[in-house]
């Protein structure tokens, strides 16, 4: 996984095509979170100093090449100029072709040039090398920083690699050290806690971590399939029955292993997500009413395997956490990941909006901006657009 990064190129005077994750949410054409810009700023500001002339590509949202002004990359370019201090950043509401070459070749050194939404070409997301070459004659050198974006084979992910020098950027370079950390040499006890609504989403990073941990921590949706697997009825409870067998497997192969795959032992329960809820045990849910939080005997017991882990890896809320009153489970979790004294990483998406939530991003050792990615490197995939990149012993 040793790859080329940013650091050692050779980019003074040179146009680097720099492929970012500017995928926030908007709200009303405002940016409510900037968090993804923020974790692209190392890079920018690195290219800036050693004489780029930087030209950012990201897509927004999905678009499916139609052009729609409400995901327009244009406010982003606003936002980054203010992170960057007031530099300018320069946008064109073209993606490739004249105008936008013709932009990327009037730069000067330090200059920052944004394009329009990659996902307004219908060739992005089919991996088009014709897309391809057409980023490719924008810039001299490629730099891919999107690690959100890195599962993804498109053009602007590996596709240009075919045409450009490829590098990592240094956010990139960040995530594959920490959730390769993750798997390589984890100190120990080492305690994943994986939630969210569907199973299906994790059967396979469930499979290839009871190699790896000391005990698998289930909450959210997803463990109710688990909890059908043991033979419980679930009342009206979201799971994904055609699932059960794969639940059971893997109950069997934690046995196999000895790793602890620790389910909720209690959850609180309502007829609908607008009523209250209260707590029952897991083995007694009423058959008129649906799981949406773990309960307070679960949370305390998930916390107290957190707190005295050495690694932890968290992906996925325990529970409707938007709501109020079915966040303490997952708050309750964020809290302990946030007091462990050992190596932390929090994987993308809705665990991340927690921690915020919460207040405690600061106190995580590693907060991923990619949760799909995140997922599948901790599954063990390659990821297409860490795979296309320049090998660390490889010339330019």
């Amino acid at each position: 996984m040793l790859k080329q990064t940013v650091a050692a190129a050779d980019v003074a005077g040179k146009r680097v095509l720099l492929r970012v994750d500017f995928n926030v949410p908007l709200d009303g054409g405002a940016i409510s979170d900037d968090t993804r810009i923020r974790a692209a700023l190392p890079t920018i500001r690195l290219l800036r100093e050693r004489g780029a002339r930087v030209v950012l590509i990201s897509h927004l949202g999905r678009p499916k090449g139609r052009r729609t002004d409400t995901l327009s990359l244009r406010p982003i370019a606003a936002r980054v100029s203010e992170l960057l201090g007031g530099v300018p950043v320069r946008f064109i509401d073209q993606v490739v072709g004249e105008v936008a070459e013709s932009a990327a070749a009037g730069l000067a050194d330090g200059d920052v040039l944004l394009l329009e939404n990659l996902r307004f070409e219908h060739g992005e997301e089919r991996n088009d090398p014709d897309l391809a070459q057409a980023l490719a004659r924008l810039g001299d050198i490629f730099v891919n920083d999107a690690f959100g974006a890195a599962h993804r084979a498109h053009a602007s992910t590996s596709g240009v690699t075919a045409y450009l020098p490829a590098y990592a950027g240094l956010l990139l370079e960040a995530e594959v050290a920490a959730l390769g950390g993750l798997l390589d040499a984890p100190e120990r006890p080492f305690v994943a806690i994986l939630g969210g609504a569907k199973v299906s989403d994790k059967l396979a990073v469930i499979g290839n971590l009871l190699r790896k941990v000391d005990a698998i921590l289930v909450g959210g949706g997803m463990a109710n399939t688990f909890l059908l697997a043991q033979g419980h009825e679930i009342g009206s409870s979201l799971a994904e029955r055609e699932r059960v067998p794969e639940a059971i497997r893997l109950l069997d192969e934690a046995n196999h292993y000895g790793v602890e795959l620790a389910l909720p032992s209690d959850l609180i329960v309502a007829p609908d997500l607008d009523a209250a809820g209260h707590a029952v045990a897991a083995a007694a849910i009423p058959a008129d009413a649906a799981a949406f939080d773990i309960g307070p005997q679960t949370s305390g017991r998930f916390a107290d395997r957190i707190v005295s882990a050495r690694t932890v890896f968290w992906n996925g809320p325990m529970g409707v956490f938007e709501k109020p009153g079915f966040a303490t489970g997952t708050i309750t979790v964020a809290e302990a990941v946030a007091a462990c004294t050992g190596f932390t990483v929090v994987g993308g998406g809705d665990s991340v909006a927690a921690l915020e939530l919460a207040g405690l991003a600061d106190r995580v050792s590693h907060v991923s901006t990619g949760g799909g990615a995140s997922l599948e490197f901790v599954e063990g995939k390659t990821l297409p657009g860490i795979a296309a990149l320049l090998d660390a012993d490889e010339g330019t």
